[in-house]
């Protein structure tokens, strides 16, 4: 077990953390294998292993730390880093996170950890526990974008609903990361919604509407109680809080 602590404190690791560990690459190669066989460590994935507690026979990594190292760029994002931050609604079994490499998604420990693609380093908060995170305005304008796939709109609002104020300025430069005009619409119309529990200046949603697309769309698939909002150019929900308020189940598959 000489090797042990030092994992122990990296809590997860791969094959080139091993390298560095034990000094070599035969030695990395005999030391995964023999604490693999002793139950000193476990599998996760193909080059990624978790460090078995001595203690409760249980992998000392959380859910977090696993998905920051299933890639060099990986981070926890969307749903995943509002729980994170303690601003989900619910608890997911799925764990997102953003990387720009191929990773297949796959299951661990009763989790699954779902890959999405990443938009770069900007607004990523690397912590001294092992985690990455994008901020909370970076993951305030991916689950915008990404809101379809990863829970659906109204456990977005949940979620938003939670946070006590925004920094504009944080959202903008997470915006230009995608540089979508209807990701401005889409941002402008939901935020300007929720404008005064989160403490937004109307000089942010000036600049959402001047980086907006010309041509109407729509927040998501045409729904029939849809209504134009002019300033966006989006069709939408008339109100859009009336969706948490009422618990509409029509929109939780969005």
């Amino acid at each position: 077990m000489e090797r042990y602590k030092e994992l122990a404190a990296l809590r997860c690791f791969t094959h080139k953390d091993m390298v560095q560990v034990a000094g070599s690459e035969s030695a990395a190669v005999w030391q995964i294998k023999n604490y693999l066989q002793k139950g000193y460590i476990e599998r996760v994935r193909r080059d990624l292993y978790a460090v078995i507690s001595m203690e409760t026979g249980q992998a000392i990594p959380n859910r977090y730390q696993i998905a920051s190292h299933v890639a060099d760029d990986a981070c926890v994002s969307h749903h995943s880093a509002f729980e994170y931050y303690g601003y989900g609604n619910q608890v997911f079994y799925d764990v997102y996170f953003t990387t720009e490499k191929r990773v297949r998604p796959f299951s661990y420990d009763g989790i699954n950890y779902c890959p999405l693609i990443g938009q770069g380093n900007v607004g990523v908060i690397e912590t001294d526990t092992g985690v990455r995170v994008t901020s909370l305005e970076r993951t305030v304008i991916d689950s915008i974008a990404d809101f379809e796939k990863i829970g659906g709109l109204e456990e977005l609002l949940r979620c938003l609903l939670l946070i006590p104020t925004l920094d504009p300025n944080k959202l903008l430069a997470a915006l230009e990361l995608y540089n979508r005009s209807q990701l401005y619409q889409k941002t402008g119309y939901i935020l300007e919604a929720l404008k005064d529990e989160l403490s937004l200046p109307e000089h942010f949603f000036t600049q959402c509407e001047k980086r907006s697309s010309a041509s109407k769309t729509y927040l998501f698939e045409k729904q029939s109680d849809f209504v134009l909002h002019n300033r966006w150019k989006l069709f939408a929900p008339k109100e859009l809080k009336a969706i948490v308020d009422k618990g509409v189940k029509d929109y939780d598959a969005f």
